[in-house]
């Protein structure tokens, strides 16, 4: 026998001494119990996708066959807060206005209530009850005959487990709205010098230099519409930095040569998702009060590393920097002083603080390094990827060097 021939029995052994073992093992891990189980959490899982967009007529007709299925009921309907029928699956539909009048009635008293109907059938009305936002509907199972404590059992724990979803719906959504308030906040502190000093430098090109006012004016136009736009909680880095070019793009217009800007940023990290408007105030301080108040002016240096499964970021100046004191207690609120230099630091730099904890985490926050007469340097971390976050309007972007002065350009 050749020693190909031989290694082709083998392997033809191999694989029938495999398909000989594999119903073995597979009956092994695969008991009737598990696979119930197995159903149970699938069946779950389907039903908090719906409600985890809260409860409305669509959300609830698309949950209502799956919580049915988990309670066993013959059928099952769902009420809003107000008693009125949002979804009726499976059988007896003529019951409906039964369980909208018995869900009243539970939600009125926060406890179960059961409806004998025809003498054949049971209904339970079950409360939705929240412990952060109160009472947000009722759920109904018909069975037949009179439940026993193991029926009742299972439609409380699946209408805790509906409310559960729901309330999770709830607290999205506030985070949802105090984060556009957060960015809205934000917005406002885009500075309104920068804005008038924008346009004054547009101003005194438009006679000298038209084709440069022209440019700069597409430049702020394009800065404004990124800036003040509604889409979205999150951006990739790739179109934060390009929003951050329009804007140096405009103060080096004004600076000139006084301003010099260093980039550098790792390519596998260009798509990598931050709160919006995360880099903005960044840049912005560095250049208002890093720079602005140094004779002579300095760099602004942008560096965005891969660190592994996460982005490194920092933003630094070597400007007239700050007193470290004025940092060591939280620092990052905004701190007033008589001049109103800290406080004007601070503003932006707080807000972005607390969304990159909230989005991410508590070990996610900013970092400044500073000192009198040693510039600022401020960073943060980001992962690479997390679940449930994700750029709006992402787009990629390839980063070219352009000009002696230290300037980056971003062209689409």
């Amino acid at each position: 026998m050749t020693t190909t021939a031989f290694a082709v029995l083998v392997s033809t052994v191999l694989i029938a001494g495999a398909l000989v073992v594999w119903p073995r093992t597979r009956r092994s891990v695969a008991t009737p119990a598990e696979r119930a189980v197995h159903a149970a959490l699938h069946t779950a899982v389907l039903a908090a996708h719906p409600l985890r967009r809260g409860l409305t007529d669509l959300s609830a007709a698309e949950a209502a066959p799956h919580l049915r299925a988990l309670t066993g009921a013959e059928a099952l309907g769902m009420a809003g807060p107000d008693g009125a029928l949002l979804s009726w699956d499976g059988a007896y539909p003529e019951l409906a206005p039964v369980f909208g009048e018995a869900a009243g009635r539970a939600m009125a008293a926060e406890r179960s209530v059961l409806v004998q109907v025809r003498g054949t059938y049971t209904l339970i009305a079950q409360p939705l009850v929240s412990e952060h936002i109160g009472m947000v509907g009722a759920l109904g199972a018909v069975t037949r005959g009179r439940p026993g404590p193991g029926m009742l059992g299972a439609v409380a724990e699946v209408a805790r487990y509906a409310c559960g979803q729901i309330e999770l719906a709830e607290l999205d959504a506030s985070r949802a709205r105090l984060d556009r308030a957060e960015v809205r906040e934000l917005r406002a502190q885009i500075s309104p010098h920068f804005i008038y000093n924008a346009l004054n430098t547009v101003a005194s090109f438009v006679r000298t230099d038209p084709d440069r006012a022209r440019e700069l004016i597409l430049e702020f136009a394009d800065f404004t519409r990124y800036s003040f736009r509604t889409a979205g909680e999150f951006t990739s880095l790739a179109d934060e930095l390009r929003n951050i070019d329009r804007y140096l793009a405009l103060e080096r217009a004004r600076f000139g040569e006084a301003l010099k800007v260093r980039l550098q940023v790792a390519p596998e990290v260009l798509n990598v998702v931050l709160p919006f408007l995360a880099l903005q105030p960044l840049v912005e301080n560095a250049v208002r009060h890093g720079l602005a108040g140094k004779p002579g002016g300095g760099t602004v240096s942008i560096v965005a590393a891969d660190a592994g499964a996460d982005c490194v970021i920092s933003v630094e100046d070597d400007g007239v920097g700050m007193d470290p004191e004025l940092l060591h207690s939280g620092v990052l609120d905004a701190i007033e002083t008589t001049s109103g230099t800290a406080e004007s630091v601070h503003v932006g730099l707080a807000n972005v603080d607390d969304r990159l904890r909230a989005a991410f985490g508590e070990e996610y926050g900013l970092v400044v390094e500073t000192a009198p007469g040693a510039g600022t340097k401020v960073s943060m971390r980001a992962p690479k990827f997390r679940v449930g976050v994700r750029a709006t309007g992402h787009t990629t972007l390839a980063a070219v060097r352009a000009g002696s002065a230290g300037a980056t350009r971003f062209r689409l």
